[in-house]
């Protein structure tokens, strides 16, 4: 059963991205590694951007520059 984890930071990202992102993520396995799309399981993290770093800065003083 594959397991994928998408971290992304919490930004507006809309329902339909989500799905589109969830469905994206099976279907690459599939295609690639020919697994079974009804046992593929895809996680979506949504995180602050207060906890998340790049580069040794935290993304919300990132975006304000």
């Amino acid at each position: 059963m594959p397991y994928v984890n998408i971290k992304i930071t919490d930004e507006q990202v809309t329902k339909e991205q989500k799905a589109a992102l969830i469905k994206g993520a099976t279907q690459l396995l599939v295609d690639v590694l020919n697994k079974n799309p009804a046992t593929t399981v895809v996680v979506i993290d949504e995180v602050n951007t207060d906890n998340w770093g790049i580069g040794g800065e935290v993304v919300t003083q990132l975006r304000k520059k």
